[in-house]
């Protein structure tokens, strides 16, 4: 057993992803929008009278007034997520300068760790996913943000929708690259881009890269996300708080027309989410995926770890996590812990969350019923749809 005292001092954990809850929002209408007869982009009329109710100006917003981050305006509440379409925003460059989540060093939430906690595992070398991703990683990809400090990634996977089998539009990924936490409210401008650079072309070469190249299966935006009251109410991008509920969960829909398919259906696979892993002594291999953007890595390619999880405890009243040994770094927040579901196939486990300043290693939450109530909120929100 690791000492609580010995594990504060030895490290300065740093969110590396968001969480997600149970909060409902069943009734609020997506914030996506629609091709009008002449091509254009048009964020429907409910859309609208929402955005209104909040103070905000469709048109001023595309144009710009997004970036007005004052405290006041910033939307908070589990059922205020609001994410416009701003068409062509997400250029090459913009997701190529796009940069890993801030690592703050703070490690007082870890001094009263009386819970149950594995000897610190050494670092597995995270390995590169060989190029395509399409063909190795369908289901990774990378999701974008802006927040006040600038535009920001995570990495995310597709996964199942009970509500649209073989044809889900869902994203699974961290709470805190959806929304701030108890500091902050929902990121704006949030888009999901599968198999990001797919050929695993070096930095020199994406620079003068089209969309295509970066994003060959299109640029999907978020038109709902949900986290849980947990991370709304705790989060921190420093020190662990909230962690042990640290997911969240996306309703996505393509930027430009997809010929009628869905995310699924353009990827070609989808994970099935497994809220009854074993606990963590019984589950003897996971695999974590991810774009870590953070030095020594440049967040521009496509990395995996595989290792046998122990266990970490950030706090007695939480949920004890998952902890395996990884060298990735800030930008692989969110993407998915694979392991052998019950069922014997491929299943998500857990996501990215904390991991020390350092490096070495990375802590994703066990998924139980508070994530399973995200999940399946989502997906009976757009059930009929």
């Amino acid at each position: 057993m690791l000492a609580a005292v010995a594990l504060a001092s030895a490290l300065a954990l740093t969110a590396t992803a968001c969480e997600s809850g149970d909060a409902t929002a069943d009734g609020e209408a997506s914030a996506s929008a629609t091709a009008s007869d002449d091509g254009k982009l048009r964020i429907p009329d409910d859309i609208r009278d929402r955005l209104r109710e909040h103070g905000i100006d469709v048109d001023k917003w595309k144009n710009g007034a997004w970036k007005n981050w004052d405290r006041d305006d910033w939307l908070r509440e589990a059922n205020e997520y609001i994410n416009p379409i701003i068409e062509g925003l997400w250029d090459p460059d913009r997701m190529r300068e796009a940069e890993e989540p801030d690592q703050g060093v703070d490690d007082s939430d870890l001094s009263g760790d009386q819970g149950v906690t594995d000897p610190t595992p050494e670092p597995v070398e995270a390995q590169a996913v060989p190029p395509s991703y399409h063909a190795n990683a369908p289901t990774a990809g990378k999701v974008f943000f802006d927040s006040p400090e600038g535009s920001a990634v995570c990495s995310a996977t597709v996964v199942k929708d009970p509500a649209h089998p073989g044809k889900s539009n869902l994203v699974w990924t961290a709470g805190h690259c959806v929304h701030a936490g108890k500091k902050g409210g929902w990121y704006r401008n949030i888009a999901f881009v599968p198999s990001y650079n797919d050929d695993g072309k070096p930095v020199a070469e994406l620079e003068n890269a089209t969309r295509e190249d970066v994003a060959p299966y299109g640029v999907w935006w978020g038109d709902w996300a949900q986290t849980s009251d947990q991370w709304i109410e705790q989060g921190g991008s420093t020190g662990g708080d909230g962690a042990p509920y640290d997911f969240a969960v996306i309703h996505v829909t393509p930027e430009k027309g997809s010929g009628g398919k869905s995310l699924e259906e353009m990827v070609g696979s989808a994970l099935p989410v497994d809220f009854k892993a074993p606990a963590v002594p019984q589950v003897k291999s996971v695999t974590a995926i991810g774009y870590p953007a953070a030095p020594p890595y440049d967040g521009q390619k496509l990395f995996r770890c595989q290792d046998r999880p122990g266990r970490l405890s950030v706090t007695t009243s939480d949920p004890t996590m998952y902890r395996i040994g990884c060298t990735m770094t800030g930008g692989s927040s969110g993407g998915g812990w694979v392991a052998t579901g019950a069922d014997g196939k491929p299943a998500l486990v857990s996501n990215t969350s904390i991991g020390p300043v350092t490096s070495g290693w990375l802590a994703g939450p066990r998924l139980g019923g508070v994530a399973k109530g995200v999940y399946d909120s989502v997906s009976k929100k757009f059930a009929g749809r």
